[in-house]
């Protein structure tokens, strides 16, 4: 994020109001064949393709199984996510790919936008509200680094922002329709004053061994880094489990599954290990304690 929005570190917004968990639920995810293509608003008329999506490229290692998932819930969503087929390289925003081809083990199928924007936090908060605007769009909202607290049915509703220096005020624009095109404006607005920093203080810390899709690795900061746990499965008689992890970079560019390179014989899955001090990723080391969790 560009140097100025540390600045907006002077004021503080109000806390997102927690919400409660369903208890339980009979039907689960794992049952599921695939997901809905208009859970995933942004691909053309047509493009869901289920025998490219993250759950039907990506089985579990001999000896695991996915984790239950409830139907409807963000790691449900995750699990059928679209793949671009095959294993493409890395573009940037700008075209350009790239310069590291080796972390991945395949490309979502989600646009990046033109500009400088959906880096690492931003691929996450876009994943979170594209999940919301399949299922409650007026439930989207993020903060600023400030801490502001910039809700997406605000915005449509013709009350956006501005930013003056140290100050973040309320400010009109045109009133419109919650459409996706407006949902993809409001982000990119989002993703200009948010980052690592604003999206750690969103998740509540999990510890390694409750981890489960849609869970966050995040260290919060300037340089901050975080990467989206897509899915997790778990093997019956260790108990040990293993995830999919997502991932944006700086530049701003496609996000995608990484290639768990100290441990080849796992493919795409990482062994999070509770007893270890830091979870290794191709392109950061988390600390075990920095796993979060959207409320």
């Amino acid at each position: 994020m560009m140097p100025i929005l540390l600045l907006l570190l002077a004021t503080l917004g109000n806390p997102i109001p927690a919400q409660s968990a369903p208890v339980r639920q009979a039907r689960t995810a794992q049952t599921l064949v695939s997901g809905r293509a208009q859970d995933y608003a942004w691909l053309a008329a047509g493009r869901y393709n289920a025998r490219q999506t993250l759950a039907s490229r990506f089985a579990p290692p001999p000896g695991y199984q996915r984790v239950d998932v409830l139907t409807g819930s963000f790691g449900a969503w995750l699990r059928y996510l679209p793949l671009l087929p095959g294993k493409p390289p890395v573009q940037l925003h700008n075209g350009q790919l790239k310069n590291r081809q080796d972390v991945h083990a395949a490309v979502l199928d989600l646009d990046v936008g033109t500009q400088d924007l959906q880096q690492c936090a931003d691929a996450v908060i876009r994943l979170r509200a594209e999940y919301q605007f399949s299922r409650q769009p007026n439930q989207i909202h993020f903060h600023l680094t400030s801490g502001h607290d910039i809700r997406f049915q605000d915005w449509y509703s013709g009350t956006g922002f501005r930013v003056t220096g140290n100050s973040v005020q309320p400010a009109p624009r045109p009133a419109e329709a919650p459409s996706h095109a407006s949902l993809r404006r409001y982000l990119d607005r989002i993703f200009t004053y948010a980052g690592t920093l604003s999206l750690s203080k969103e998740l509540r810390p999990v510890p390694l061994t409750q981890v489960r899709p849609g869970d966050v690795l995040i260290h919060g900061g300037s340089p901050g880094h975080a990467v989206l746990v897509l899915d997790v499965a778990v093997q019956a008689t260790t108990g040990r489990r293993v995830a999919l992890l997502a991932q944006s970079y700086m530049p701003a560019q496609q996000v995608h599954v990484l290639k768990n390179q100290a441990g080849p014989g796992l493919g795409a899955w990482f062994f999070l290990d509770p007893q270890a001090d830091q979870v290794l990723t191709p392109e950061w080391t988390f600390e075990r304690t920095e796993l979060g969790r959207f409320e």
